[in-house]
């Protein structure tokens, strides 16, 4: 017992940096952390809604995590802004535990059309908080959020087949099991939010090789939760669920709607970043989402949020496909599971969809 008072308060006396704290990772990663009793600092100053306009606002996540958390507090800080950020880490300096560093500019048709915001924010904003940390708390772990949109449009050079309701890979196919680490980065069409997370993900890793930070580069697939605040232009299966259940219809982009993207809940993706804290590697990069565990195509996700809500949706496909987008993603885990035994995933896509429609059509106060 004595033992585990003397764990808590050492917890106490820890800091985690959150930045995009009121985003869908940033906000289940502040709940985790605020549960295993850190103090949590986040740094978030809603650019969600200068992107996606108020549909895409996260003020109310932020409201409801500094209310249901005593020891989280938040920072309306731009991570473009190194003198403000360094105000943060001078503050906490050695006290800092963790810092995670989920802030981006998601979206690929805004990155198109304003790429100095979005390499400012992506890239910079990143370059930021590694030079930060490099100064202020050099042991401590890095973690940062990547894309598999690093590996640019190369997904669609696979050997893929058109079934029923999806695209996909022969049984015997040697990436049938999902794209991995090693799968090629360049001679590709990336987008240019491809490009801004590409350069922040190749800097974190530096970082780790060449200075000696503890980082870590998550290349995540589709993400989502229950705080997803999906928009148009970015959040695909929250925006569907969402889109669907109020309008009853929804615009398939390209390749029929049969392109495949694998699902990862934002719960079992931070149970990844808790593993990596408690053994930190240096520089490293690890391929996380759903894998074949949980994917689906948008076809298919429509049929499953039709099943469940009773709702008839109509389609409309349009034929043009965004540039960059993958036809056919699912993550190869295998490398982090290795690292990290420990790790297991809880949700596949199937209650991932039901847990979405069921926060969007219950009462707020009848939601956990």
């Amino acid at each position: 017992l004595v033992g585990s008072e003397m764990c808590i308060r050492d917890r106490l006396m820890s800091v985690v940096i959150i930045t995009g704290s009121s985003g869908l990772v940033g906000s289940e990663a502040v709940g985790f952390f605020c549960k295993k009793g850190f103090d949590v600092v986040g740094i978030d100053n809603n650019l969600r809604n200068f992107f996606f306009g108020s549909v895409g606002s996260t003020i109310n996540i932020k409201k409801d995590l500094l209310k249901n958390n005593k020891n989280f507090s938040n920072y309306h800080t731009d991570v473009r802004n190194y003198q403000g950020l360094e105000k943060i880490f001078r503050k906490y300096k050695k006290n800092i535990a963790l810092v995670i560093h989920c802030a981006a500019q998601p979206s690929h048709d805004y990155g198109k059309n304003f790429p100095n915001l979005d390499f400012n924010i992506n890239a910079a904003g990143t370059l930021n908080m590694l030079e930060l940390t490099k100064k202020y708390c050099s042991s401590s772990p890095f973690i940062f959020m990547s894309t598999n949109k690093v590996y640019g449009d190369n997904p669609n050079k696979l050997k893929l087949i058109e079934i029923n309701k999806r695209w996909e890979l022969k049984n015997n196919d040697k990436l049938f099991k999902g794209i991995d680490e090693k799968f090629s980065i360049d001679n590709c069409t990336h987008s240019f939010f491809g490009v801004s997370k590409t350069y922040a993900d190749l800097i974190v890793q530096e970082y780790g090789k060449n200075i000696g930070l503890k980082t870590v580069s998550f290349r995540g697939g589709c993400i989502t939760g229950p705080n997803h605040k999906g928009a148009k232009l970015h959040g695909f299966l929250s925006y569907l669920v969402k889109s669907s259940l109020s309008k009853k219809k929804y615009s398939l982009i390209g390749y029929k709607g049969k392109q495949v993207r694998d699902n990862i809940h934002s719960f079992d993706l931070i149970n990844c970043f808790w593993e990596f804290y408690k053994k930190p590697k240096y520089g490293e990069v690890y391929n996380i989402g759903g894998g074949r565990f949980s994917n689906c195509s948008i076809i298919e996700a429509l049929e499953l949020v039709e099943k469940i809500s009773n709702i008839k949706i109509k389609k409309k496909i349009i034929k043009e496909n965004r540039i960059g987008d993958h036809i056919w993603y699912i993550s190869n885990t295998s490398k982090f599971k290795r690292d990290y035994p420990k790790w297991k995933q809880k949700f596949d896509t199937k209650s991932i969809i039901a847990v979405s429609y069921t926060h969007l059509t219950l009462p707020t106060s009848d939601l956990v």
